[in-house]
């Protein structure tokens, strides 16, 4: 790789790769979502990342190029401490908090890769690559706010304190001494 143009090319391979496993791991968040507003949040995430897919594949129509063979290390990593997670069993609520971070997480990590791929196509120019990347760029940075906003809502059920440590309202008893 030795011009600006296949290190654009190769990370939006990349992207392309990310964004199409993506697809897949929010069908699975649905499926192992026990709250429905988080399960339909998921849902329709998915089907923007099938959006997100198709913008991208434009893209290189656009540039009258082909996607590399990537595979985006990031999302793989990121799948991949959701397997482990799963494998110690968690309860639901913990795996509906464990999604909703490893939302976050991906979220942050499409943002500032589109932020990357946006300033690499307006270097060269690329006016319509920009327009759909920055059209993927805002849908991230939305569901990133959705996320946000639920985990918010989610609580544990089982906060694993005896309770002598906690009061009423399930918070940690906090120790005043007097004046």
């Amino acid at each position: 790789m030795q011009t600006a143009h296949e290190f654009f090319l190769h990370e939006l391979s990349d992207m392309l790769d990310g964004e199409r496993k993506l697809v897949e791991i929010l069908g699975k968040q649905a499926e192992e979502s026990a709250r429905p507003d988080l399960k339909k949040g998921f849902q329709m995430h998915q089907r923007q990342t099938e959006g997100q897919v198709s913008r991208l594949e434009r893209v290189f129509e656009e540039l009258d190029a082909e996607p590399e063979a990537a595979e985006c290390a990031g999302i793989s990593g990121l799948q991949e401490e959701h397997d482990n997670f799963k494998q110690e069993d968690p309860a639901e609520d913990l795996l509906d908090i464990f999604n909703v971070g490893a939302a976050k997480k991906v979220e942050r990590y499409e943002i500032t890769a589109y932020e990357g791929l946006i300033q690499l196509a307006q270097q060269m120019r690329h006016r319509k690559a920009v327009q759909l990347l920055q059209q993927n760029l805002r849908e991230e940075q939305q569901t990133l706010k959705k996320m946000e906003a639920f985990s918010k809502k989610l609580k544990p059920e089982n906060m694993g304190m005896g309770e002598e440590e906690q009061n009423p309202r399930g918070r940690k008893a906090s120790r005043r001494r007097a004046a």
